[in-house]
């Protein structure tokens, strides 16, 4: 309400500002990929590099020529396109031509997220959308992965399989023989040294940007551990070749893509529910649609269709458990007696 004679603007309490930002937010998550992205830099070479830049210039070209074209107020630094070109560019192979990134970028910022009005109002992660175009549209192109070692010095990297694709094709006894031996396979899942997406491959450099994440309490541990949670449990009950309980739970978790999903894609705030018990149940949902496709589906991987399911689900979880409204007064049913 404006006061007419002050010119001073009258607001409904309560009156609190939080110091955080949305561009804040959206800057800090990029720094917290930084460790990711150094570690593709050091496993797969400048190309790699050069890959996640063009995707990040062309997701912030883009967003700028649409709202310049649809004469809307210009927003790009407020870092959601960077992060979504960011996010993208670490979701791709390393040895991607580099018309991909461009045309995932296009459709990550353009068509899921300025088409539906804007940040704050995409249904589904954009990043994640960008990806699974891509996946779909170039196939060959999206499932060619390099093998990681001095990328520096070979220009011809030679190609090779995921340990998750090794895993569902060949099971657990050939991908230890192919790193030696089973403590050798999870130290170099650790530190990265395996194919896979840029910025996918390094346990441990994603596990620094989720801490410094969750340190400045920008992402809480509903999703993430719900998530990594389910995916355990269903990988040791069902995930053994010899029966029931006797899979490697930490080997699903050290492979393919689920630690950079669950704390770095899960967690978005417009397409994830904002109530608390509604994210456990998000999470337990990416958890379980993710081993159902590693395990069951024709595809290795099913941490990006899993997320992108369940945020078509977001809305209807945040309705399920919808805070009460202490004081609300309910109004009798229509017909009811006096």
């Amino acid at each position: 309400m404006k006061n007419e004679k002050s010119g001073l603007i009258v607001s409904v309490s309560p009156h609190i500002k939080d110091a955080e930002t949305t561009e804040r937010i959206m800057w800090s998550v990029s720094l917290s990929l930084l460790p990711a992205v150094l570690m593709g830099a050091y496993f797969f070479g400048p190309r790699a590099v050069f890959t996640v830049i063009l995707s990040i210039l062309s997701a912030v070209l883009s967003e700028y020529i649409f709202l310049k074209a649809m004469k809307k107020k210009v927003v790009v630094l407020d870092g959601s396109a960077f992060l979504t070109g960011l996010l993208l560019g670490l979701n791709l192979p390393p040895s991607v031509p580099f018309f991909i990134p461009v045309i995932g970028a296009i459709v990550a910022v353009i068509i899921t997220k300025q088409l539906f009005g804007g940040l704050g109002y995409n249904i589904f992660n954009p990043a994640l959308i960008g990806r699974a175009f891509l996946l779909v549209s170039f196939p060959r192109l999206m499932t060619v992965w390099n093998e990681p070692a001095a990328a520096f010095i070979h220009l011809d990297a030679r190609t090779t399989a995921t340990p998750l694709g090794i895993l569902k094709e060949e099971g657990v006894t050939k991908l230890i023989e192919v790193f030696g031996d089973k403590w050798n396979l999870y130290s170099q899942l650790l530190f990265g040294h395996r194919g896979g997406c840029i910025g996918e491959t390094s346990v441990l450099a994603l596990l620094i940007g989720a801490a410094f994440l969750m340190h400045k309490k920008y992402i809480t541990w509903h999703i993430p551990i719900s998530f990594l949670g389910t995916a355990s449990l269903i990988a040791w009950i069902f995930g053994g070749q010899e029966g029931f309980f006797t899979g490697d739970p930490l080997l699903h978790l050290m492979t393919g893509g689920l630690m950079l999903g669950a704390f770095f894609m899960a967690t978005d705030y417009v397409t994830s529910p904002s109530v608390k018990n509604g994210q456990i149940l998000f999470g337990t949902g990416c958890g379980f649609l993710t081993m159902l496709i590693r395990l069951k589906g024709g595809y290795p991987e099913g941490v990006m269709f899993a997320i992108l399911i369940m945020n078509c689900f977001s809305p209807l979880i945040d309705r399920g458990f919808r805070t009460k409204v202490f004081g609300a007064v309910k109004k009798p049913e229509q017909g009811a007696k006096q």
